[in-house]
C-alpha cells in the first residue's frame, strides 16, 4: 500500500459520494420549497464542512502539502479507512433512497414534507450526518497527514454542531408530538449512544 493508493481511494470515495448524491440534487431542484430556515449561515457552515472534507484534503492529494504534516503510511489503517468509507457511501445511499423527496441539502422543509422514520431513520434521527462523520473519520484514517486527514472532522463538525440543535428545532415546529415522539425513541447519530 502507498501513499498514492490511499489518496486515490479518498478521491473514489468522493467521486462516488457525488455520483449517488447527483440524482437526488436533481430532484431537490425540481421539489418547491415550503421554508427555508438561515440561507446564509448555511451557506456558510456547508462552505466550511465542503472545505474539510475535500478542498483540504484534495489540495494534499495533488501537492502532498502541507509536509510537515506528513506522517508515516499504515497499510491496516488505509484498509480499514477503505472499509469505513465504503460503510459511509452505503449509508449516504440508504438515507437518500429513504428520504426521497424530503431530502434538501440546508435546512429546509419541502412542499407535502413528510417526517421519515422507516428505514435506517429507524435507528437513528440524522443518518445522512452519521454517514458523514464515517467519511470523516475514513479521511483521518485515509490520508496520512495530520491537516489533510483531520480537515474533516473539524470542517464537518462545525456543520453539524453548528446545525443539528437547530434542525430538530425545526423539525418540532413543523411536526409537534409526532417528531417528539420520534426523539424519544432515537437517537441523533449512533444508535443506542448518541
Amino acid at each position: 500500500m502507498t501513499v498514492t493508493a490511499a489518496k486515490l481511494i479518498w478521491l473514489a470515495g468522493c467521486i462516488a459520494w457525488y455520483a449517488l448524491r447527483y440524482p437526488h440534487e436533481r430532484r431537490a431542484r425540481r421539489t418547491a420549497i415550503a421554508a427555508r430556515h438561515e440561507w446564509g449561515r448555511e451557506r456558510i457552515l456547508l462552505a466550511v464542512s465542503f472545505s474539510g472534507l475535500f478542498l483540504v484534503p484534495l489540495f494534499y492529494a495533488v501537492t502532498d502539502r502541507p509536509k510537515f504534516a506528513n506522517y508515516p503510511l499504515q497499510p491496516a489503517l488505509t484498509v480499514l479507512g477503505a472499509a469505513v468509507f465504503a460503510a459511509a457511501l452505503y449509508l449516504f445511499h440508504r438515507t437518500h433512497r429513504d428520504l426521497g423527496r424530503s431530502w434538501s441539502v440546508t435546512l429546509e422543509l419541502r412542499e407535502k414534507h413528510a417526517l421519515v422514520t422507516g428505514g435506517v431513520y429507524r435507528y437513528v434521527r440524522h443518518p445522512m450526518y452519521s454517514a458523514f462523520w464515517l467519511w470523516a473519520i475514513a479521511q483521518a484514517l485515509l490520508l496520512p497527514n495530520w491537516v489533510a486527514g483531520f480537515a474533516g472532522l473539524v470542517g464537518f463538525g462545525t456543520l453539524f454542531f453548528g446545525r443539528v440543535g437547530r434542525e430538530e428545532r425545526m423539525m418540532l415546529a413543523a411536526f409537534g408530538d409526532e417528531y417528539r415522539a420520534y426523539a424519544a425513541r432515537t437517537k441523533r447519530v449512533v444508535p443506542g449512544i448518541y
